[in-house]
């Protein structure tokens, strides 16, 4: 969600900071004889692409998602990590062969680039306590009280709730420490970010909250964008898209880092 703030350069020079994982370009990977496939993504966005602070290896949804995509073609990853800004400039200029980012399919990226289709779809989300049953949906979030992260769009959309009671933290986990020690009736944020955090509780046994409701506010869909004319590998993408979710690979990685479907 909060991607969607950031403005699309088309300068085709904009600087680009490289992590490589693999071997260049189109050229055969070494002691495999496979075609390189080259994927940007920008590391800042948990769960979804960062950095181990030990290994220092990029992980995340989208990246296991990309490493699985790629075994599914008989091609061998290297990850590039660089500016969100960047991206697609990347990959008009052939730098990158594909963005998986946390990237929203809207009309006007669709111009510039060839979207898969969807493999997940984001929107903000309310968190509560197990025990509540009264908080179903937003309108229900009226005249209660809400933890959310300063400056994000759940804050924003939090204040537009009549008589709702906003509290704003600086970080993510005060919010739901916030809502464990009931000083908040709920918790809204981007659906992924609630998702992993509802996963980590759960693998600490300590899975005190949950989704309130399927609801999604501000609703829109994450895609895999690859250059308008690789018609080819816009194909190959889908093909193995399917193909992961029809053999169950999608949904361990899914589990993984969000826990179970709610």
């Amino acid at each position: 969600m909060k991607k969607n703030t950031l403005i699309w350069l088309v300068l085709a020079l904009f600087t680009i900071v490289v992590g490589v994982a693999g071997c260049g370009g189109e050229k055969k990977a070494d002691n495999t004889g496979k075609k390189v496939l080259r994927v940007g993504a920008e590391m800042t966005f948990p769960p979804f692409e960062f950095q181990d602070d030990k290994s220092k290896d990029y992980v995340g949804f989208d990246m296991d998602l990309s490493r699985a995509l790629a075994k599914e073609m008989g091609m061998e990853l290297e990850i590039q990590s660089m500016g969100f800004d960047a991206l697609i400039p990347a990959l008009d200029s052939g730098t990158i062969d594909m963005i998986a980012s946390g990237v929203s399919i809207t009309p006007e990226r669709q111009q510039k680039v060839a979207f898969s289709a969807p493999y997940y779809k984001s929107g903000l989300s309310i968190l509560v306590k197990n025990e509540n049953t009264t908080i179903k949906s937003f309108k229900d979030l009226e005249g209660k009280k809400i933890a959310v992260q300063i400056g994000t769009t759940s804050a924003e959309e939090a204040r537009k709730i009549p008589g709702a009671v906003v509290r704003e933290f600086n970080g993510v986990p005060e919010t739901f420490m916030e809502l464990k020690a009931g000083g908040v009736d709920a918790v809204v944020n981007d659906l992924p970010v609630n998702q992993y955090y509802l996963g980590q509780f759960e693998k600490k046994g300590d899975a005190f909250a949950k989704l309130a409701t399927t609801e999604l506010k501000n609703a829109e869909d994450y895609g895999i964008a690859v250059a308008k004319k690789n018609t080819e590998l816009a194909s190959k993408v889908n093909k193995a898209l399917e193909t992961l979710k029809a053999n169950g690979e999608y949904d361990k990685l899914y589990q993984k880092w969000f826990g179970k479907k709610q």
